[in-house]
């Protein structure tokens, strides 16, 4: 195995890391050695292991991969978004009316989900469901379908979703209608016709039309394909009612604000409403 040690500027707190993604089944992680195990797809697939050997306010990490160590690093770094750092984030919300929410949940990163064709995936299998049951949708779907190496489930390739019948998601409680949503997407990937890399070059506005376009993806999916898969900094889901109550809740309204109210408030939040999202869904999941 071949290790990187680095180190970047506070805080980061690792433990809500972990916390966070032992909601998903389908993550390894080893809570007391304080250690997490990515699927990295790059010229070959292969598992990334990242430690945590330093503290919140001195974070550093011990980054192991045995092969294409720069590309495997580098994807590392932009799932945990160690490579943008959030001291600039948390000092721009110091400034503006979230500042106690940031201070409770100080060094909280977005993480992402290794790709942004795994994260639309995820994204239509968990659409109006409970956590609970949309976790164990997913998991019974990449176990299925997926491949493991080392303990580490990789989503199954595009090819392999497309030639899925819908009658073998029906067997693992898929509804019709989503199991011809998931397997359409596998087809456009598979086709071509659904490009993330090309996706990847065009503005938040224009990656939401291309999604939108296809069937059983709507505003929210698309959304958050783009906090989650693409990790753009600055998305933010009016229409999620957890936001909505998490905004009643630390502005002590009576009502959920007006989408008017909300426009005006990301205004001081910008360039970093993703930021602003993910705190305020802390805020409610945490009672702070």
């Amino acid at each position: 195995m071949w290790h990187e040690e680095v180190e970047i500027a506070g805080p980061y707190d690792f433990d809500r890391v972990l916390e966070r993604m032992s909601l998903d089944p389908l993550v390894k992680m080893n809570k007391d050695t304080r250690t997490l195990f990515l699927p990295f797809k790059g010229e070959k697939k292969q598992v990334v292991m990242i430690q945590f050997t330093g503290t919140k306010e001195k974070p550093s990490f011990r980054i192991s991969v045995k092969d294409h160590h720069d590309q495997a690093v580098a994807f590392a770094k932009h799932i945990l978004q160690i490579d943008k750092g959030l001291h600039p984030i948390s000092d721009h919300f110091k400034k503006t009316n979230l500042a106690s929410v940031f201070e409770a949940h100080a060094g909280t990163p977005l993480v992402l989900e290794p790709s942004p064709y795994s994260a639309l995936l995820k994204s239509v299998i968990h659409q109006q469901l409970n956590m609970s049951f949309a976790a164990t949708l997913t998991k019974r779907f990449v176990t299925t379908f997926g491949e493991e190496i080392n303990g580490v489930w990789f989503y199954p390739e595009p090819e392999i979703v497309a030639a899925i019948e819908p009658e073998q998601l029906r067997a693992l409680q898929f509804s019709q209608r989503k199991a011809e949503y998931v397997i359409g997407i596998g087809q456009k990937v598979a086709s071509g016709e659904l490009d993330f890399q090309d996706l990847e070059e065009k503005s938040d506005e224009e990656i939401i039309k291309e999604l939108t376009a296809i069937r059983g993806i709507g505003p929210w999916t698309a959304q958050s394909v783009l906090l989650f898969g693409f990790g753009r900094m600055d998305i933010f889901p009016m229409g999620d009612i957890g936001i909505q109550n998490a905004l009643k809740k630390h502005f002590q309204l009576q009502d959920k604000p007006a989408i008017e109210q909300m426009v005006e408030w990301q205004k001081d939040w910008s360039p970093y409403l993703s930021y602003a999202s993910l705190y305020l869904w802390r805020s409610i999941e945490t009672g702070k």
